[in-house]
């Protein structure tokens, strides 16, 4: 037994290997050192292998789906190993010593799940293979339990931002690639090989050419070719469902880059959650395929301005007629997931209840035809492909029960009706019990023995049972019974006649079971000649369940269809960040809107005001907003007119990568620089508080540099925050520059930030207010403004820490001195009219003078 494992242990490589023994899946050796550790399972030894004890351990078979979730969220690959002839096959293969053979059925990988168990029902569960071919790079996507299969051609230093906005569960590459480091899984060179990738796909969709599918590049049929042999080799050569491949170009979808995706937490949090993203906040699906597609179109916002308008035609036709809205999301709400479901039986994982789920929701989707009749080219475009599967839907529900079962190895999911020849089986069957339950009553009587029954179980079969104490009487020979087991409390027995009617049973029961099976074989067949179809319907009321998910998100939100433009300009009017807003409203506050325009004479805000005044949250806004159009949501706005955004990106916030020894202003240089060196007039760029992260005069230099650059070369719109109110003076020269600030102002001591944009520079940066509204001790905070006024009395007289900027090429303007800040207490003094004030008038006056004098 051992040889026969190490031999699988070899063919399964760098995967545990799952070994099947009778009810269990064992694990020998390291596998099950590591298995035991991951599952929190007993670690424990059979046997010796070179003298030594074998560890191992085991997993029942029944819930093996537990255990693999767990070992394949920890990172690990599994291989099957189950038993390919019966104990009964190999006993006339070898006789009664001969080993069960036993072989590797299948490879469980992160990218090559389709059990219901293992997968986010509201997730895609991508496959990504690398291509490369002279110096090209394309990316190969499938996800086998929808049968979706994509190829993109992508430039070399875009490939980062593709697989981020794949969030690939598994990634692959040829040993050699150039961006091998950017795989989870390594495969030999050759099955990368491009001539071998097109043989491959011919051969995979019966094609002589491929030219139907459209024009390959070499990269992209080194990365086809390449996935559909990594899903061959985990499948054991039961290649899974695979649609058709579309051909998409990285340029018809907004570029997005990996740590632009993090900041605005597009579809998850910097956590790795769900909850919190931008995407969570939109969701108003109602059907798990409908949940994969928003985040795909979220993930994906569009370049096509007609594709975009077509989503949005579609989601104003919900959003206007509530009633067909509400109908349309109950009728979806009550339907399965047939996508997943035609690909678990596709993949030859499926069961009855598959087929049950088929029936219901291709009957579902007809039905929900018939009430959409009209409506804009999206919805016409849509309504065909719900229909077309009525002699399908007709054989499956006369074919199944209502409620087919998942486990198919017990029968009773064929209706009663469909094949007479098994009614009648399953008669005989039903007679043979009632003529057990009448031969019990016979042997009660017969014997006067009241507790006699006749049991079952699957090693003696039927049998008589008897207490112990009344067994004497049935062990005599002349009794007609034969002893069979004796147990603590119990006797068994056998007679001729029981063993007549139990064969007759059985036999029955078997060729039921026969005759089930051919039939979910039969009607399994009839559901993968219409796996496309299938596939194309489910496809449709996905894209019907986001649409009505965004109307009632709009309705929900007050929110508002974009208005498109080819020109590069974006006019919002009222925007709101729709992840703060909803946190904001769980608290019973308002969130505070703000107004946008950037165009060609103002495509560049300087934002300056005071933290937690809201900087960060009004640039992300404004960004996410330009997502939620490209991807044909309306907007969490009152008014929007927005030019077609080419690439998204956002320089927010900080944090170390120490992984690859950057520390967070490496990170945030690295960030800068990839803009700078990829915005184009068409992009759309986030900065916040560039060079914070080194001293102040590196710092204020380096965004001086950053802002020329984005003004003078990129020339595209951009929102940048900063707390070096020197960049100011930048407005003086640079044309398309605007200065803005969010609102604060101190009362009675206390530092109200009012979260409104207005026009023009901040008057200071309340750096101490903010410090002293966090709790910092009073004594530090004095001492603190002691040294800031040191530090603007030396600057008034040197010129600050811009003087001399104006002295560049660039620059020409005479340097402004600051003003000498007046001393508040006297400044509030000498505006007092003492005669004219009245009792409460001067209490009023005592409190703010205290307060003001608190703060010095």
């Amino acid at each position: 037994m051992m040889a026969q494992y190490l031999t699988l242990k070899a063919e399964a490589e760098d995967c545990l290997l799952f070994y099947r023994m009778g009810d269990f899946f064992e694990l020998f050796f390291d596998d099950a050192r590591i298995a035991s550790g991951v599952l929190d399972i007993a670690l424990t030894s059979r046997g010796e292998h070179g003298g030594e004890k074998i560890p191992m351990c085991g997993v029942p078979v029944h819930a093996a789906t537990a255990y693999l979730q767990r070992l394949i969220k920890a990172g690990h690959r599994v291989a099957i190993a189950e038993q390919t002839e019966t104990p009964a096959e190999a006993k006339a293969r070898g006789g009664s010593k001969a080993l069960v053979a036993r072989g590797i059925v299948r490879v469980v990988t992160a990218g090559t799940l389709t059990e219901e168990a293992l997968l986010d029902a509201k997730c895609d569960n991508w496959c990504v293979a690398i291509g490369e071919a002279g110096g090209a790079v394309a990316l190969a996507a499938a996800d086998i339990s929808t049968g979706r299969f994509v190829v993109i051609d992508v430039k070399p230093d875009a490939l980062g931002a593709e697989l981020a906005r794949l969030a690939a569960a598994e990634v692959v590459a040829a040993e050699n690639a150039a961006h091998a480091e950017a795989a989870t899984t390594l495969r030999p060179s050759a099955t990368f090989d491009s001539g071998s990738g097109e043989d491959r796909l011919k051969r995979l969709y019966g094609v002589a050419t491929l030219d139907g599918f459209g024009q390959f590049s070499r990269a992209g049929l080194s990365a086809a070719g390449g996935l559909v042999a990594y899903l061959d080799h985990t499948a054991k050569g039961a290649l899974p469902f695979l649609r058709p491949p579309v051909l998409s170009q990285a340029a018809g979808a907004m570029a997005i880059d990996a740590a632009t995706r993090e900041s605005l937490e597009l579809t998850q949090t910097a956590n790795g959650q769900r909850k919190g993203s931008l995407l969570d906040a939109v969701d108003r699906t109602v059907t798990g395929a409908g949940a994969r597609a928003l985040a795909g179109d979220i993930g994906a916002p569009l370049m096509d301005r007609d594709a975009i308008e077509a989503r949005l035609d579609l989601v104003q036709h919900f959003h206007d007629d509530a009633a067909l809205r509400e109908r349309l999301r109950a009728a979806l709400r009550a339907l399965p997931d047939i996508g997943r479901a035609i690909g678990r039986i596709a993949a030859g994982r499926g069961s009855p209840r598959d087929l049950g789920q088929l029936r219901d929701g291709l009957d579902g989707a007809w039905a929900l035809s018939e009430q959409l009749t009209d409506g804009p080219p999206l919805l016409r475009e849509t309504t065909p492909r719900l229909r077309g599967h009525g002699e399908l839907i007709d054989l499956l529900r006369r074919a199944l029960v209502p409620s087919p079962p998942i486990e198919a190895s017990e029968g009773g999911y064929i209706a009663a009706g469909y094949d007479v020849a098994l009614d009648d089986l399953r008669d005989a069957g039903a007679g043979g019990r009632r003529a057990i339950a009448a031969l019990e009553a016979e042997f009660r009587q017969k014997t006067g023995i009241a507790a006699l029954k006749i049991r079952h179980n699957g090693v003696l079969g039927y049998h008589v049972e008897v207490p112990a104490r009344s067994a004497d009487a049935l062990m005599k020979p002349e009794s007609g019974f034969t002893h069979r087991q004796t147990l603590a409390g119990v006797v068994r027995f056998n007679t001729p006649e029981l063993h007549e009617v139990a064969s007759k049973v059985a036999q029955a029961g078997a060729h039921a079971l026969a005759a089930e099976a051919a039939h979910l074989e039969e009607l399994t067949a009839a559901a993968l000649a219409s796996r496309e179809a299938i596939a194309a319907t489910a496809d449709a009321l996905a894209r019907l369940d986001v649409a009505s998910g965004l109307a009632e998100r709009a309705v929900e939100g007050g929110w508002v269809r974009p208005e498109l433009v080819d020109h590069a300009c974006f006019d919002v009017t009222g925007g709101r960040h729709p992840v703060v807003e909803a946190a904001v409203a769980r608290s019973g506050e308002r969130f505070v809107a703000n107004d946008c325009s950037l165009s060609e004479a103002s495509r560049l805000w300087l934002v300056t005001g005071p933290n937690m005044g809201g900087k960060s949250t009004f640039l992300r806004q404004n960004a996410l907003i330009a997502v939620l159009a490209q991807a044909g949501s309306y907007v969490p706005a009152t008014h929007a007119k927005i030019g077609l955004v080419d690439r998204l990106f956002s320089r927010v916030g900080a944090s170390d990568n120490l992984a690859r020894g950057r520390s967070t202003f490496m990170v945030e240089m690295v960030e800068t620089a990839a803009i700078l060196a990829q915005a184009t007039p068409r992009s759309f760029v986030i900065l916040d508080e560039v060079g914070r992260g080194t001293s102040t005069y590196d710092g204020l230099a380096i965004a001086w540099a950053v802002v020329e650059a984005i003004h003078e070369d990129n020339r595209c719109r951009c929102l940048f925050a900063t707390h070096y109110h020197e960049l100011t003076r930048l407005a003086e020269r640079c044309e398309a520059l605007s200065l803005h600030h969010v609102r604060a102002r101190e009362w009675k001591g206390e530092l109200v930030l009012l979260h409104e944009v207005s026009e023009g520079p901040a008057d200071r940066s309340y750096g101490l207010a903010v410090a002293r509204l966090a709790g910092m001790p009073p004594t530090t905070v004095a001492r603190a403004k002691a040294v800031l006024a040191k530090l603007e009395a030396g600057r008034a007289k040197t010129g600050g820490l811009a003087a001399g900027l104006d002295d560049l090429p660039l620059f020409a303007a005479a340097a402004q001195i600051e003003e000498e800040q007046c001393d508040a207490i006297r400044a509030e003094v000498e505006k007092l009219d003492v005669d004219a004030l009245s009792p409460r008038e001067a209490l009023d006056a005592l409190y703010k003078l205290k307060a003001l004098a608190r703060e010095g």
